[in-house]
């Protein structure tokens, strides 16, 4: 990578750069691309070893009803303190 390339990138930023700017970018553009390669190969290595792990695969339930629609309907609205019909009464908040 040279000052050309940091440049073009700054022309398609549209970023105006000063020359210690673009300098000081062309110091760091380095440490910059080092790690997105460390991540592009940490991406590929836990994708490799996926089936290797049971902890790296779904653990939860399948989203399904767990039972009948209505059944614990009473159960619950009895024990509120106050219930208009199907609903639980409660104090308006605004």
């Amino acid at each position: 990578m040279n000052i050309r390339d940091i440049e073009k990138l700054a022309a398609l930023s549209r970023i105006d750069l000063q020359e210690g700017e673009k300098k000081s970018l062309l110091a760091e553009m380095g440490a910059i691309l080092n790690y997105v390669n460390q991540v592009k190969e940490a991406a590929a290595f836990a994708a490799d070893n996926m089936e290797e792990k049971p902890y790296s695969r779904n653990i939860w339930r399948e989203d399904a009803n767990p039972h009948e629609s209505g059944i614990f309907t009473d159960v619950l609205l009895a024990s509120a303190p106050a219930r208009h019909g199907q609903y639980i009464k409660v104090k308006k908040i605004l």
